[in-house]
């Protein structure tokens, strides 16, 4: 079964029209305009607009009902549109390449390993308290995990409102075949000054498909243990081994 989410299309719509007149010139406050402010704009709406789904034609047709309702509808998410613009651009992160360096292009007809997203949480041994200013790095065999594309990043550097916690997001990797099973085994890497070094291995299946369009879905994410650092020879007091 599938679900479509009419608001993503209506806000990713009224995203891009907004954006394609600030790069023809009607831009005094000066945004940036780049595909990766575009992207963040858009994530801003959508978090806080409530979705609506359908599953079928007759729900297309519904949606069209209620002319009224449906502008108030436009004009709020142009509100929002116009707040996320001020928010990024007061609070831009460093811009990045929409493809690693090196990357080659997925064929979108062609069978492919999807890993799912991997997230987890770095927290201090001793007081439990979550951990920022860390670097966690993700490997398989003796090299870092390229990512799907460089917005994610490899090693991931905690900061202090994320609290401890840390995603990455592997590219996805050529196949034979469609439901081709594989099992991907990588390992976590965090050292941080004051703490002992630590690795976590790990283990992910994952069967061959011919990917839908790029989506960050909650289940295809992958959960790790939460993972705990100490400082030298405190892991032994403590009774943790990882």
């Amino acid at each position: 079964m599938e679900l479509y989410n009419t608001v993503k299309g209506k806000v990713i719509s009224q995203v891009n029209e907004i954006f394609e007149r600030l790069i023809n010139g009607q831009n005094p406050n000066n945004f940036c305009t780049c595909n990766q402010c575009k992207m963040d704009v858009a994530c801003y709406v959508l978090n806080r607009t409530p979705p609506h789904y359908i599953v079928s034609h007759r729900g297309a047709s519904r949606d069209l009902i209620d002319g009224i309702e449906q502008q108030q509808h436009a004009a709020d998410i142009t509100t929002l549109v116009q707040e996320g613009l001020l928010r990024i651009n007061e609070n831009m992160r460093p811009h990045f390449h929409e493809h690693a360096e090196g990357e080659e292009a997925v064929d979108p007809s062609r069978p492919v390993f999807v890993v799912p997203t991997i997230v987890g949480r770095v927290l201090n041994g001793i007081n439990f308290e979550p951990i920022s200013d860390v670097d966690v790095e993700l490997f398989r065999d003796k090299g870092l995990v390229r990512m799907k594309d460089d917005n994610w990043h490899n090693p991931c550097h905690l900061v202090a409102n994320v609290e401890g916690n840390f995603s990455f997001w592997p590219a996805a990797a050529k196949a034979q075949g469609v439901d081709v099973q594989e099992t991907f085994q990588y390992y976590i890497k965090i050292s941080a000054p004051g703490f002992e070094p630590l690795t976590h291995f790990f283990k992910i299946p994952v069967k061959s498909e011919v990917p839908m369009p790029d989506s960050y879905a909650l289940d295809r994410k992958f959960k790790l243990p939460d993972l705990y650092i100490f400082p030298p020879g405190e892991a032994e007091k403590s009774g943790y081994l990882d």
